[in-house]
């Protein structure tokens, strides 16, 4: 598709000046590939205003000049929001933090080393919640590749409506595939603990209404590398990131005597405790195996 410019994008725009869906980028040291995601949000058609929020978490690469170029040639579309310190190595909650610079009724969520395909994906998901308001998300499917091509992988997004409810339980969902209705402005304080935002996110919105599954969306493409905040790590890793999202989720559902989601929470938090101790077992056995090996060998060699 050919670049248009910053009037082309907005000549179809109908009503009101201000933005209907705002779409959020979380972005650190992303300069190999924050461009594709730009060029992805850029390439939208829609009847309705959207902005670009570009939260940038301090990178210290070559990402804060790649949005800048991008900033000055399309002024009215992209704000970029940099800040000083890596708030996620603080401990913040860089997705409630992100999320208070919104001004959309919507937000359509993209980190910035993944990106769109479609180019009516916003108009599809704004249209589809503006005419159904008893649904708060909206999402789709999503590709993972790799730097040879697609990877065959299930990262378990729900590929079907979800009710209210399963929302509440914090049902994954491919993250960059999201558009919801901006209701949640900031988290509890007992999610601070937590290690997946999104999760936290969705479980929140639970209690606005449902999710509703697009499949006529395009798939988004979700990139694998080693710099990625969740696809490199470990399985043991990714399971204590549960562990620590579940239990604060617990914690928050107790202190607003939401009983039901708070012991629900609470069992998830001892199945992912529970799993992760096992795969510690099997690493000290394999360990003590492989040391068991090695002494007898060495032992042989002295005879």
């Amino acid at each position: 598709m050919a670049e248009r410019t910053e009037s082309q994008i907005m000549a179809e725009w109908q009503g009101t000046e201000k933005p209907v869906i705002t779409v959020l980028c979380l972005t650190f040291n992303h300069a190999p590939y924050i461009a594709q995601a730009l060029e992805g949000f850029l390439m939208q058609e829609t009847s309705f205003p959207f902005e670009i929020v570009v939260y940038n978490d301090a990178s210290t690469d070559e990402t804060t000049a790649i949005v800048e170029r991008y900033r000055e040639r399309y002024p009215r579309l992209i704000r970029h929001i940099v800040n000083e310190r890596n708030q996620f190595s603080q401990g913040e909650r860089v997705v409630s933090l992100a999320l208070s610079h919104t001004r959309g009724e919507y937000v359509a969520y993209c980190e910035g080393d993944d990106y769109w395909t479609d180019p009516s994906k916003l108009e599809t998901q704004g249209r589809f919640l503006e005419e159904h308001p008893e649904y708060v998300i909206t999402y789709h499917r999503s590709q993972p590749f790799d730097e040879h091509g697609d990877v065959d992988i299930d990262f378990k997004g729900a590929r079907r409506d979800l009710s209210a409810l399963e929302l509440q339980h914090a049902t994954p969902l491919f993250t960059l595939t999201t558009c919801f209705r901006n209701v949640v402005r900031e988290f509890p304080p007992e999610l601070a603990a937590a290690r997946f935002g999104d999760l936290c996110l969705w479980s929140l919105l639970g209690h606005y209404g449902k999710g509703k599954y697009i499949d006529a969306i395009t798939p988004a493409r979700y990139r694998l590398h080693a710099g990625g905040v969740f696809s490199a790590k470990s399985r043991r890793t990714k399971l204590d990131m549960a562990f620590y999202t579940r239990s604060a989720l617990a914690a928050y559902y107790s202190r607003v005597k939401d009983c039901d989601n708070a012991n629900y929470f609470k069992v998830r938090a001892a199945i992912s405790a529970i799993k992760s101790i096992g795969l510690a077992v099997i690493a000290l056995n394999v360990m003590e195996i492989a040391f068991t090996s090695m002494r007898r060998t060495f032992a042989s060699w002295l005879r």
